[in-house]
């Protein structure tokens, strides 16, 4: 392999860490109430145990008029620093709801510029094809 110029420090110490994105075959709609944040047919699947696997929708698929940037932040060792957006239709429930790493590490480019969305905030609804 050859050397990454910005390698996840994760994958260095632990290398048998599998984390796959595959793109999802089939129609994946987010929506807070009655009001679509984001409907994608490009939409990506992201699996690592022991977390629930998690959809990754592109930024042009996501209606950012509905979302308000926060200053919250998280740090994965294996994807990167992750930024935050509160889907404002959802009120309360809807802050810190969005995730998405904008500059991941080099292993996990495939979720550059893709935002995912926590079931518990709104309503994720996939329909495979």
């Amino acid at each position: 392999m050859d050397k990454l110029a910005n390698p996840a420090p994760g994958f260095q110490r632990n290398p048998d860490k599998v984390i796959t994105v595959e793109p999802y075959r089939g129609s994946v709609t987010v929506r807070a109430g009655d009001t679509v944040i984001a409907r994608s047919t490009r939409a990506k699947v992201l699996s690592e145990a022991p977390y629930p696997d998690a959809f990754y929708i592109p930024f042009d698929d996501i209606d950012f008029s509905k979302l308000a940037g926060t200053e919250h932040s998280t740090h994965c060792p294996y994807k990167g620093d992750a930024s935050y957006w509160t889907v404002l239709p959802a009120g309360e429930a809807g802050q810190n709801a969005m995730w998405a790493y904008e500059q991941p590490f080099d292993e996990m480019t495939e979720i550059r510029n893709h935002g995912a969305f926590y079931a518990s905030k709104v309503a994720v609804e996939a329909k495979p094809d």
